[in-house]
């Protein structure tokens, strides 16, 4: 199924951005937690929302998504594991792919250093999407690394294609399949040569053909290796486009403030760019 918009994010940013594209009669799909989990629902009192003082981060929130999604935008929970820029974007989120002709990224700041070795062999052992490049590993020995609440049943997946799959994070999981060997660690580096020949665990070498790096959601620049970022932040211009064409960015990662209006302005901006971007390229 192809939309107009695919915005990555559902907090206020995609959520604004949701709202101005189907003023604007787009087919728009955001991709993203869900709106409860965002970190402005932890907010007790928000006074500076213009019009609307004295609300929790929920409560706005809730009337944000309900305002985007009875204007007709569609949502889909779950977090974008691979992008492929080519003829508009493809988007593997889950098992699904998704494909879009103008995309916004509004993911908040998404804080997450990098193991040693993890940049240098991504793609090359390193992946971030088991349903993506598991059957590259069927009866090979892999690693998952599991930093998010479904790392358990990504490794479980492997496991049932044949990978000989062994466990690392910092606490026992649950949901993992018992057959599946866990260790326990929290210093890891990726070694290799011209590809990945083990993860170093405590200090400890666990030699496999591929490390999986299952976080709570993958950096932008991750997804596209050529956005132009500086220092972890999207470089965007008055329109909010990136330097890739169709690719706008909104809120949170493009830089401070890190302010609920400034959120919201930036994604109904980035959507008014994307629909004249789409009105333009037809």
């Amino acid at each position: 199924m192809t939309y107009d918009i695919i915005v990555l994010g559902s907090g206020p940013a995609g959520l604004a951005a949701a709202v101005a594209a189907r003023g604007r009669d787009k087919r728009v799909l955001v991709i993203g937690a869900r709106w409860q989990d965002s970190p402005l629902a932890k907010a007790e009192q928000v006074d500076n929302y213009l019009g609307l003082p004295g609300r929790t981060g929920l409560e706005l929130l809730e009337e944000f998504y309900r305002h985007a999604s009875s204007l007709g935008a569609e949502f889909i929970v779950g977090k974008a594991l691979s992008l492929l820029a080519w003829n508009g974007f493809s988007i593997t989120a889950g098992s699904q792919v998704y494909q879009g002709k103008a995309l916004i990224l509004a993911p908040g700041v998404v804080r997450q250093a990098k193991y040693p070795g993890e940049a240098e062999f991504l793609g090359r052992g390193v992946s971030y999407c088991a349903t993506c490049d598991g059957m590259l590993y069927r009866n090979k020995p892999v690693t998952v690394v599991g930093l998010a609440p479904d790392a358990p049943q990504e490794a479980n997946y492997l496991h049932s294609l044949g990978c000989q799959v062994v466990y690392v994070s910092p606490h026992r999981p649950q949901g993992l399949d018992g057959d599946i060997p866990y260790r326990k660690a929290g210093k890891l580096a990726v070694k290799g040569e011209t590809t990945v020949t083990g993860l170093e665990a405590d200090g400890a070498l666990l030699p496999c053909a591929g490390v999986f790096i299952l976080r709570r959601a993958v950096a932008p620049a991750d997804l596209l290796p050529s956005l132009e970022t500086e220092e972890g932040i999207i470089r965007v211009d008055r329109r909010m486009a990136t330097n890739i064409p169709g690719v706008f960015a909104a809120g949170d990662c493009t830089g401070g403030p890190l302010q609920v209006s400034k959120a919201v302005g930036e994604g109904h901006v980035a959507a008014l760019s994307a629909c004249e971007y789409l009105d333009s390229n037809p």
